[in-house]
């Protein structure tokens, strides 16, 4: 993967404003410490930081071709997992390729079928391509979401980044946050609105859409989104469909000219994973390399809840001795944990699932120290049912975003009167609008509809806010994360699986369980679901209640002139892990300390307004 900014003015001599486009790029130097380069025209400038994967020797960036009487150039951030049949049907076409990279493809295929070569791409990707001869500038991003695209309108132009904090390098911008970002940090956080930058003028490119500037103005425009549609198959069909399905979408992504390994957590997702790469490899000679996850004396604090029944350790030893990979245990020091919550913060440019966000960062540097690609199991809860909140009809049924149904601590953690409206009606007006377009088959039942509308909200907004994590902490390392169950192919089919297939046997995921019964130990088939680990540790809480008491004492602190200090006290007197999560099934009160350490680090960090 590779970060990508660039610059287009229709007035000014961007010639002049190299330093200024060198300051952008260098602010993505973790996402690609391997190269940099950068194309520049009167009216554009487009810079490149590459991490090597693929053809290191002909796959680098900006690259320019010249194709049907005009001049295009690209820089792409991706990978796309179907690239050797595009190549047959471009080279039929009479394109010939300089080498043997990905992001060749995709620029051909842009220059044969215009926009049009987005649905027939399987891959993640967001990439922006310039067309010399009508000044036009094009932006796109993957189905998923999974890879950033971020711009921001000036008067004459456009600026676009895969990540924030590079736009935040152009004196054009001036890092400023409102209302409504605030209510996005405290009502919503860390999930953010489809679209949304948080910080003022700040725009996401959505998943599935792609933007057009010209001289004449700009559009945008969905090219892809998820529709509702018949599925009789049988439950046997059904096995067979989501195991290859599955195993196919695994088998493309080790695709790589560099070190690739797994992430296992002893969970289901990651076996399979685990379990395909295993056999690709053995059956190329090759050994693989699997990574988990602990923290210090996590045996001795391990505190058992509903969502995060068992510990990982001896589910992951097991996996790994039936696939016989090289296992390696990463284990987290409690206080270097904490520290590292600022980094994090930073390297997502907003504040994130606080200690989870900064494990994950941690974790994917000594992932680094050997590898540089990886595969990971996010999103098959999301598209699965893999959830307690898919489970529970107290919770199904319950009329807001069920990650996070309670309001009271985010609103009563704010000073009074600090934000105007109603946090009920702020966030009532999100969850509805996902309501809106989520398609339907006429005549589908309650249960039905309400599991189409489960899914549409934990596609666009719970997935995204993982899918994002894993994306800034990895490339935050110089380490590519790939997402096998983010294939589109896999996220149109479980959306037209009816539940009685999703939820074989009543379980989370059943029918994934099913499909892979017999194929993985059965331990690992029955595990019932638990979520990426987090810390119990008394030193870590510890810190983070200092960071939160450092805020409260500090009259510079940006956060603490925003909370309510006599109930951030009261929670530093609460059982910590007794609270209603803040957001998801981790998220209590330690994280809410860190997750104010973040937000109140990140203000310093870019000099935030509050406006």
């Amino acid at each position: 993967m590779c970060g990508i900014t660039g610059w287009l003015d229709f007035k000014k001599d961007l010639r002049n404003e190299r330093d200024t486009a060198k300051k952008m790029s260098e602010a993505l130097k973790k996402r690609g410490p391997d190269e940099a380069d950068l194309y520049a025209r009167p009216e554009v400038v487009l810079c490149h930081r590459r991490l090597i994967i693929l053809d290191p020797r002909g796959g680098g960036q900006p690259m320019t071709k010249r194709e049907k009487g005009d001049t295009f150039t690209i820089v792409y951030n991706g990978m796309l997992y179907n690239a050797a049949e595009l190549r047959k049907s471009l080279l039929a076409c009479g394109y010939r390729f300089s080498g043997y990279s990905d992001t060749e493809v995709v620029l051909l295929a842009f220059i044969e079928w215009g926009a049009a070569c987005l649905v027939r791409f399987n891959g993640i990707f967001a990439f922006a391509v310039y067309r010399e001869n009508d000044k036009r500038l094009f932006l796109a991003r993957d189905r998923i979401g999974v890879k950033p695209l971020f711009y921001y309108r000036t008067p004459d132009g456009l600026l676009f980044a895969s990540e924030i904090k590079a736009l935040f390098q152009n004196p054009l911008i001036v890092p400023k946050i409102g209302e409504e970002g605030l209510k996005q940090i405290f009502y919503l956080g860390p999930g953010r609105v489809p679209g949304s930058g948080v910080f003022s003028g700040i725009e996401e490119l959505k998943p599935a859409e792609y933007l057009e500037l010209t001289p004449a103005g700009m559009t945008k425009k969905i090219y892809w989104t998820l529709r509702a549609d018949e599925n009789n198959e049988t439950e046997a069909d059904a096995l067979a469909h989501v195991r290859a399905l599955i195993t196919d979408s695994i088998e493309r992504q080790l695709i790589s000219d560099v070190p690739l390994a797994c992430f296992l957590s002893g969970g289901l997702d990651s076996s399979i994973i685990t379990y395909v790469t295993a056999q690709k490899f053995s059956a190329e000679n090759k050994k693989l390399t699997t990574y988990s996850v602990d923290y210090a004396d996590s045996g001795k604090y391990f505190t058992k809840n509903e969502f995060q029944p068992t510990a990982d350790g001896g589910f992951i030893s097991l996996m790994a001795d039936f696939v016989g990979s090289d296992h390696k245990n990463v284990v987290l020091d409690n206080v270097a944990l904490a520290q590292a919550l600022a980094e994090a913060a930073e390297a997502r440019d907003l504040p994130g699932m606080a200690d989870i966000d900064a494990s994950l960062l941690l974790f994917c540097r000594e992932v680094k120290r050997t590898h540089t690609v990886c595969l990971s199991g996010e999103c098959a809860d999301e598209i699965f049912g893999g959830y307690p909140w898919y489970h529970d009809k107290k919770i199904l049924y319950s009329d807001t975003f069920p990650w996070s149904r309670s309001l009271e601590m985010r609103k009563r953690i704010l000073r009074p009167g600090l934000l105007t409206g109603s946090a009920e009606d702020f966030v009532r007006a999100r969850y509805r609008t996902t309501l809106r377009h989520t398609d339907r088959l006429p005549g589908e039942d309650r249960h039905a509809r309400r599991m189409r509308e489960m899914f549409m909200l934990n596609f666009e907004w719970f997935m995204q806010t993982l899918i994002d994590r894993n994306d800034r902490m990895s490339m935050s390392a110089g380490l590519e994360a790939r997402v096998p169950f983010c294939d589109y192919r896999l996220v149109e089919y479980a959306y037209n699986l009816p539940w009685h297939l999703k939820a074989a046997d009543g379980r989370e995921k059943g029918l994934v369980r099913k499909a892979f019964s017999g194929i993985l130990p059965d331990e690992i088939v029955c595990r019932k679901k638990s979520p990426y680990p987090k810390t119990f540790s008394p030193a870590y809480l510890s810190c983070v209640k200092a960071g939160a008491e450092k805020i409260l004492a500090d009259p510079n602190s940006p956060v603490g002139q925003l909370v309510d200090h006599e109930y951030v006290k009261t929670l530093m007197a609460a059982d910590p892990y007794k609270s209603e999560p803040w957001y998801g099934q981790l998220m209590r009160i330690p994280q809410v300390f860190a997750y104010l350490m973040q937000t109140d680090a990140l203000f310093k960090k870019f000099k935030v307004k509050i406006v």
